[in-house]
């Protein structure tokens, strides 16, 4: 069976990308490879093994691109209001909490956060099928 390991994203600056990461999701630095012309740099928490893989192209001056098929990477936190709250402090904009509701049943809440390079981040309450 297979594990899922990591998710790689494109990033422009790699400082930013790391610092924003950082105090966004608590990851730090796992790993870091640099090569000719990009650097791959790893991030985890203690939590998981699980990864975010930045990819730095060296070359690259301008904004990537998301297209139409890029969605969005989610994690789940114990706390959603006290982590909306950290987050306001820190000056990262989620608006609203929002809630979705199926069959008049609460099924998520939850905030969205985008990184400097415009991934969208969904940061979901633990509830239900979302631990």
């Amino acid at each position: 069976m297979a594990k899922n390991i990591h998710t790689m994203i494109r990033v422009l600056d790699e400082d930013r990308s790391v610092r924003f990461y950082d105090t966004v999701l608590g990851l730090k630095i796992a790993d870091r490879f640099p090569f000719d012309g990009f650097t791959l740099v790893y991030l985890r928490n203690p939590e998981n093994d699980y990864e975010i893989e930045l990819t730095v192209n060296h070359d690259q001056s301008e904004p990537y691109s998301h297209g139409s098929g890029y969605g969005h990477i989610a994690v789940v936190v114990d706390d959603l209001d006290g982590e909306h709250v950290r987050l306001g402090a820190a000056g990262i904009e989620s608006g609203d909490i929002k809630e979705l509701i199926r069959e008049g049943e609460l099924l998520a809440r939850f905030i969205f956060v985008a990184d400097p390079d415009g991934y969208k981040i969904e940061i979901l309450q633990k509830h239900g099928r979302y631990r």
